[in-house]
């Protein structure tokens, strides 16, 4: 008689599926806001619009993952922040249209669920939108054997967001002369770290070691930095000054991300002597052996965001910061007119 084989000797488990949701429910539920209907466990996810007072509503959403930053996370066995990293993902791009996050989704793939990393985690991805003041209303657990080696996993997170149709970003009256304004990244944040992770092994370091540039800190403590929120900031700067547009700097770096706000006849101007570039990024072009122009189209060289604003609102913003914010934010570059249409679309000077 031939043996039975269920579909727990081929590698799912549903009853740890299931347990699984169930630790994290309480988690999830503390994300709820006043949109929120019902609990997770449906079909699809419900979400009341009619709550938010809004008179021309636009939805905005965004889908993204981490990418393979998530190989330090699993040889260093640390989530903490991963989950923040896939939030961080998603809800800035929402915001830089103006946007407010209202709601995330995730998906979580992996070989066997091991359920203290499946925690960890979601438990991150809570901390996550807490931080982008959205609620985790939904997602999806996926045990794939022989898809994914065990302890091997993937995240993706899908963001949406609300905004008044006439507060949309970018605004239609870029002109020349505004000002790029940069806030400072916490990092290398999500992006590059496929080079990243060639140049550990290119220089012989281990997630245990301590990087060359700071004595002080484990490899892993560097990389494993998350990806910083800018959602609460940008809101705040939109209800305090004119903001004309704002810029996400991520995969493509300021080369890349800069030109997606700005219409075709302009370009960004900007001054590289502005800020230093943080040791981690040093470090990476020294040991990749690039110059700083390649270097600016893979990281975000400590820029996460920039924000585009006439001059004059510029100078209100500088003035109005406190002691501790005015290290945050730096004044790296302009707009300018293209002179022919073959010009760059970011000059770096």
């Amino acid at each position: 008689m031939s043996k039975k084989i269920d579909y727990k000797d081929s590698g799912v488990d549903v009853d740890a599926g299931h347990n699984f949701v169930c630790d994290i429910k309480s988690d999830i539920d503390s994300t709820r806001n006043k949109g929120v209907i019902g609990g997770i466990g449906g079909f699809g996810a419900l979400f009341d619009l009619s709550q938010y007072d809004y008179k021309n509503p636009v939805l905005v959403s965004a889908t993204d993952g981490v990418g393979t930053k998530l190989e330090i996370s699993v040889l260093a066995n640390r989530y903490d922040g991963i989950g923040i990293d896939l939030v961080a993902m998603c809800a800035n791009d929402l915001v830089v249209q103006g946007a407010k996050p209202l709601f995330f989704l995730d998906y979580f793939a992996t070989g066997k669920l091991d359920l203290v990393q499946g925690k960890a985690i979601v438990s991150s991805i809570v901390n996550g939108c807490k931080q982008a003041g959205c609620a985790l209303i939904g997602g999806e657990t996926a045990e794939m054997p022989g898809v994914y080696s065990n302890g091997l996993y993937d995240v993706a997170g899908f963001c949406v967001g609300i905004v008044e149709k006439d507060q949309l970003l970018p605004r239609s009256d870029l002109a020349e002369g505004d000002v790029i304004i940069g806030i400072k990244s916490s990092g290398l944040h999500s992006n590059g770290f496929s080079l990243v992770r060639k140049l550990l092994v290119s220089e012989g370091l281990t997630i245990e070691d301590y990087f060359p540039f700071d004595q002080n800190r484990k490899v892993k403590d560097v990389l494993l930095q998350p990806t910083r929120i800018y959602v609460n900031q940008c809101l705040d700067l939109m209800s305090r000054f004119e903001i004309k547009a704002f810029s996400h700097i991520t995969g493509g770096g300021l080369t890349d991300n800069i030109p997606r706000v700005l219409p075709e006849e302009y370009k960004a101007v900007i001054d590289l002597s502005k800020w230093n570039l943080p040791e981690i990024f040093r470090w990476c072009m020294k040991a990749a052996h690039i110059d700083v122009v390649e270097l600016l189209r893979i990281f975000n060289c400590g820029v996460g965001m920039a924000c585009v604003l006439s001059a004059d609102q510029a100078e209100k913003l500088f003035s109005s910061l406190t002691s501790e914010e005015k290290d945050d934010f730096l004044e790296i570059g302009y707009i300018t007119r293209r002179e022919q249409s073959l010009d760059e679309r970011v000059e770096y000077i």
